[in-house]
């Protein structure tokens, strides 16, 4: 028998190919689906089914290219109602793969089809638990993400959930490994562990949904409470997980497209967003007027649909060489498949045409530091980590809801930004750049950078 996760950090989610005895499954696959082939070609075996914990909102699955490549049928737990072909299994029903069995625990409450599945091996013993995003590892799946598709409140969907996970999970043996479907970073749960897998019994003890330290009504309280919205992008995810995308290879074949200089800047217009993906310390030296920067090298995807929001928008791409490829692989995890194409030779090549380019001033902390009662400085964390530590004299805006709150900011005076470590402050320098803000200024290295130095920080104890 073999349990492989595939954790993909940029996403903080895992998928699972589990193997015994020439027959295979995959767990909530990502789209790019050659990874799970190649596992089963290495060692002969087929892929007998593919199991959903759920409708994924914050990335596309590879449920129906898998399933056309592989003629497994897709397989989701009671009250799901997807547009295309797949079996939708019972509570408690049993699926065989070689000498184990898959069972399938129906836990509604994230949404109202989650279900969990459960590994029984050879001798008829539990041994993993594969819990979508119904129970995470310290945390539990948010409610509020699929409510208004459901007509029902998020404090129902809690109580729902507070039922599943009592009722369902909290009475399997504590020996039994959990698998969840994300880990901490991922917007669809609220405190998670950095861990990917733990055993049931830990959980049992640690997580506030499984330790019987709440009643119903506090955990519906606990779970609903200072929830931040989810990323715009959501709704449009789940629509193209249940009802069906384009396969990543049509996508990629599209959106590979080298553009030379002129036919780049040709296609720049109000229609189109310049996407520039290379290093946050690249980007500030120089970029292209009204580039919205994401670097490949932070949770990219997540942060394009937090901030391009529209999956349908036309991209034009500024990459490092050889990268291209990457980037339209992990635009297409999150739905963004309208990439227009990429400047061939990437930023180099704007600057060999002499044409205009925009650049970021930096600060570092120390220099910060004895200018700091004179300027305007923005936090661009969120307000959770605060609770860490922040400059009195800092104001703060969240990214998740910077571009929505540029009123709030001076476009007349220089405005100083900084998050933890100097990636999302570059992302909301480039959003004020793009939208007329002259006089910007970056914070490298971040509040970890600021700790260091001679600052009045506040500390919440």
């Amino acid at each position: 028998m073999l349990v492989k996760q595939l954790y993909t950090k940029c996403l903080s989610q895992g998928a699972y190919y589990i193997e015994s005895n020439g027959e295979a499954a995959v767990i909530d696959p990502l789209r790019e689906v050659s990874e799970y082939i190649n596992l089963s070609n290495l060692s002969n075996s087929k892929i007998k089914y593919i199991f959903e914990t759920h409708f994924h909102a914050d990335f596309i699955s590879g449920h129906l290219t898998l399933s056309k490549k592989t003629n497994a049928p897709i397989i989701y737990g009671p009250n799901a109602n997807p547009s295309f072909e797949c079996i939708i299994a019972k509570d408690n029903q049993e699926f065989k793969i070689g000498d184990i069995t898959i069972k399938v625990i129906h836990t509604p409450g994230h949404t109202l089809e989650s279900t969990c599945y459960l590994l029984i091996d050879n001798v008829n013993n539990p041994y993993c638990l594969f819990t979508g995003d119904t129970l995470f590892l310290g945390d539990v799946g948010r409610p509020d993400l699929a409510q208004k598709s459901m007509n029902i409140s998020k404090e129902e969907l809690a109580g729902i959930l507070f039922d599943s996970v009592n009722n369902k999970l909290s009475n399997l043996p504590d020996h039994v490994l959990v698998y969840p479907a994300h880990g901490a970073g991922s917007a669809c749960g609220k405190n998670m562990m950095k861990e990917t897998v733990d055993t049931l019994g830990n959980q049992k003890k640690i997580n506030y949904a499984l330790n019987g330290s709440l009643s119903k009504e506090g955990f519906i309280k606990e779970l609903t409470g200072d929830l931040e919205l989810p990323p715009e992008y959501f709704p449009s995810n789940v629509k193209l997980n249940q009802e069906g995308y384009l396969d990543f290879s049509y996508v990629l074949k599209q959106s590979l497209n080298p553009l030379s200089f002129i036919e780049f800047k040709n296609l720049i217009n109000d229609n189109t967003v310049i996407l520039d993906v290379r290093n946050q310390n690249a980007f500030k030296k120089g970029f292209i007027p009204g580039s919205i920067f994401i670097g490949l090298n932070g949770t990219f995807a997540p942060w394009v649909g937090s901030i391009i929001k529209d999956i349908s928008t036309k991209l034009l791409l500024v990459c490092d060489e050889g990268q291209e490829q990457e980037t339209i692989m992990r635009l297409s995890r999150v739905g963004f498949d309208n990439c227009l194409g990429y400047l061939e030779g990437g930023f180099s090549t704007w600057l060999n045409n002499d044409s205009k380019y925009e650049t970021i001033e930096t600060i570092d902390s120390d220099s910060l530091s004895k200018i700091i009662d004179d300027v305007n400085l923005i936090d661009v964390r969120k307000l959770s980590e605060r609770d860490n530590g922040y400059l009195s004299a800092s104001k703060c805006i969240p990214l998740d809801d910077f571009e929505k709150e540029l009123s709030e900011i001076n476009i007349d005076e220089k405005n100083y930004i900084h998050c933890a470590g100097g990636y999302r402050s570059v992302i909301a320098c480039s959003i004020l750049k793009r939208n007329g803000y002259e006089s910007v200024v970056d914070v490298a290295g971040g509040f970890s950078s600021i700790r260091k130095s001679n600052f009045d920080i506040l500390v919440n104890e």
